[in-house]
């Protein structure tokens, strides 16, 4: 068991959440207020993340006593111990091909492909000044911020902090509140033909089922 701790790595902290936030400024091309916020509290999120995983490890200490009494054997300053959720459910073997981080991968990669896809169709309407109704926009009306909410889930369950658990929910009501805020905004400037749309289509779930036919409709 070594004595030191693996973490204080802070260079990787950095060049990771620049990373990902220039993966998510890539995919967004942020050009309002609104693109800038969100990406804003995506942003926090990501800086809080990596300055534990590499930085200083805060969960760690601060469940320090709690982690070493029930879990005697294990060695929480080694970076690898720092998958909480691999020891705590008593999965075996290396904790990058568990289960929970195999699944994480997979929703990080769909958020980031979902990212993309929405905000290209969002893009292409605000230039034509119309209503984003195609594409993911013809399976739910938030497609935008369901796939920040997809990247952020796939990190908390390949690496939880306090932090960022606490971070979750308060950023859950940041996204909901910012896509109201959209709402009436859209809805001032398109009126009716935008309430049309919301009857038509679900907020936040996608309905893929439902899609097909408002897709040709739109075209």
């Amino acid at each position: 068991m070594h004595t030191e701790s693996d973490y204080g790595m802070w260079t990787l902290a950095i060049i990771n959440s620049a990373l990902f936030i220039f993966f998510a400024f890539s995919f967004v091309k942020p050009k309002t207020k609104t693109d800038w916020r969100s990406l804003g509290v995506f942003s926090a999120f990501v800086v809080a993340l990596f300055a534990e995983m590499y930085g200083f490890p805060l969960t760690i200490y601060f469940l320090s006593g709690w982690l070493a009494e029930t879990y005697p054997g294990v060695d929480f300053l080694a970076h690898e111990n720092g998958h909480l959720w691999h020891t705590l459910l008593g999965l075996e073997g290396d904790a990058h091909w568990d289960v929970l981080h195999v699944l994480s991968n997979i929703i990080i990669v769909t958020g980031f492909f979902l990212l993309s896809a929405s905000w290209n169709v969002l893009h292409h309407a605000q230039k034509s000044h119309s209503i984003a109704t195609t594409g993911w926009y013809a399976r739910c009306r938030h497609p935008q911020y369901l796939a920040f909410i997809l990247i952020m889930f796939g990190f908390l369950l390949q690496w939880p902090t306090l932090p960022t658990l606490i971070m979750f929910p308060i950023l859950l009501v940041v996204y909901v509140r910012l896509a109201r805020r959209e709402e009436q905004a859209t809805l001032a400037e398109f009126g009716t033909q935008y309430e049309q749309y919301m009857s038509q289509t679900p907020g936040w779930i996608p309905r893929f089922f439902a899609a097909k036919s408002q897709l040709r409709e739109s075209k």
